[in-house]
Formats: C-alpha cells, structure tokens, sequence
C-alpha cells in the first residue's frame, strides 16, 4: 500500500482551528480514500469517511497541492491501443469517445492525476500488457 497525506486548516464546532487530514492510497487493487479530523482544543477526534471510491474534489485539490501532479505517459508505440482503451475506460469509467482522447493524450503529453491515482491506473494499464511509465 503507498499513498499520499495532506493537511487541511479547518474550523472545529468549538470554534477552534482544526485539521482534516486527507489520504488517497490504492489497497488490495483498488483506490481509495480517507478522511478524519481532529482538534486539540476540544479533543474532537473522528473518521469522516474510508472507502473504495474516487476522491472528491477537494480532497483531490488538497493532494495536489501538497504533493504535484504526476504524469503517466506510455512508453513507446502500441501495437494496438485496444488494451489501453479497454483498461481506461474500466478504472476512469468513462465512455470509448474518452477513453479514445485520454489514450491519445496518454501517448503525447501524457495524464496528470494525484500519485496514489497514477499509480493506480498505471498499474492496472501494466497488466493488461500496455507499458507506462510515470514521473512528476
């Protein structure tokens, strides 16, 4: 398991300053996310949410910005894209017109995701035979 940790300033019910700490990891074949919150003050301390899914939009943002993007690009040409096709639109759940533009854009300059989200598809794309190679 490898993933990710960033802190976000909050404010806590007592009306203290907080954190929510944020965390995408892949698990056991799966991406996943994580979020709990704690505050000093009050000794508020919870889990907001664990599971196997995308991570929302801040939690993505707050990733990035602690962290950088990473690109995923292929490594040389494919002799058919369709095992490239079949795994994206599988992991990103998108439609084949998508998947077709985000194939593409793996081939050129390549996708930009969170770590924990490029080593998940990156993985996924490597055994289904299509080589990538990721960098920041």
């Amino acid at each position: 398991m490898t993933g990710r940790t960033a802190e976000i300033a909050v404010r806590c019910a007592c009306g203290s300053a907080a954190v929510r700490r944020v965390n995408q990891f892949v698990l056991h074949d799966e991406l996943w996310w994580d979020a709990e919150f704690s505050c000093d003050a009050c000794g508020a301390h919870l889990c907001e949410h664990a599971g196997a899914e995308p991570a929302p939009d801040d939690v993505r943002a707050a990733l990035l910005a602690a962290h950088g993007p990473v690109r995923l690009r292929l490594v040389g040409p494919l002799p058919s894209r369709l095992p490239a096709l079949k795994v994206v639109r599988e992991v990103l759940s998108v439609s084949l017109s998508l998947a077709r533009e985000l194939v593409e854009e793996l081939s050129r300059e390549g996708l930009e995701g969170t770590a924990a989200e490029m080593e998940f598809l990156g993985g996924r794309l490597r055994r289904g035979g299509v080589p990538v190679d990721a960098d920041r």
